[in-house]
């Protein structure tokens, strides 16, 4: 947040490439805009793109323009090309000098084999589809696999394919957008549709 302002400032960068899995950050991305954070879209190049569902994307910049500086935090998603190529290894990197310049990362699905491959999650709590998924890379992580839904450590956020609303409730904590009961009410409604958490979250604002 802009402590001036009281508004948020860097904007989200979300990265897409080919064979993007569109509904992993949908829930994230969409309360983040909705609460007035700036979501910027970052490809390989500045060439349109095509997720898994179809969808076309004509990125706002390429990953080569991209500080860490610049975001309040990097989103990856999983792609079919995490495991099928090395094409997406640059996106791996990145999330390094992100994570080593103290800007956070969230990834989800094959976006943490990729983190994996990377060292990232050799010193790091973290979570994945399944720790044999991860174990198949060959990293050095193994011992703080841990299993939960999403999982934060210090900057760096990871997540199963199966739990988008738990990822984006890590997002959300992380970047200070709710917490406590707001937090828990946001979570229960999208996840559990858990009508009772609607009043919460409508006396807080936050629908």
């Amino acid at each position: 947040m802009n402590a001036t302002t009281g508004r948020p400032g860097k904007p989200v960068h979300l990265a897409v490439y080919d064979t993007l899995a569109d509904w992993e950050t949908g829930h994230a991305t969409a309360q983040l805009a909705r609460t007035g954070h700036e979501i910027r879209t970052v490809g390989p190049t500045a060439a349109p793109v095509r997720s898994t569902g179809g969808l076309r994307i004509r990125p706002d910049l390429a990953l080569d323009d991209l500080r860490p500086e610049d975001s309040a935090l990097l989103i990856l998603p999983g792609a079919d090309l995490w495991d099928t190529s090395d094409d997406l290894a640059p996106f791996a990197r990145t999330a390094r000098a992100f994570l080593d310049a103290g800007v956070p990362v969230a990834a989800i699905c094959g976006a943490t084999a990729g983190l994996a491959r990377e060292g990232l999650l050799d010193d790091r709590d973290h979570t994945s589809a399944v720790s044999f998924y991860l174990a198949a890379t060959g990293y050095a992580g193994g011992g703080r696999y841990v299993e939960a839904d999403a999982v934060t450590d210090g900057p760096l956020v990871t997540a199963g394919p199966t739990e988008p609303v738990a990822f984006a409730r890590e997002i959300l904590r992380l970047l200070g957008v709710y917490e406590g009961e707001v937090l828990d009410a946001w979570y229960r409604l999208f996840h559990d549709s858990d009508t009772a958490a609607y009043a919460v979250l409508e006396k807080a604002g936050a629908l």
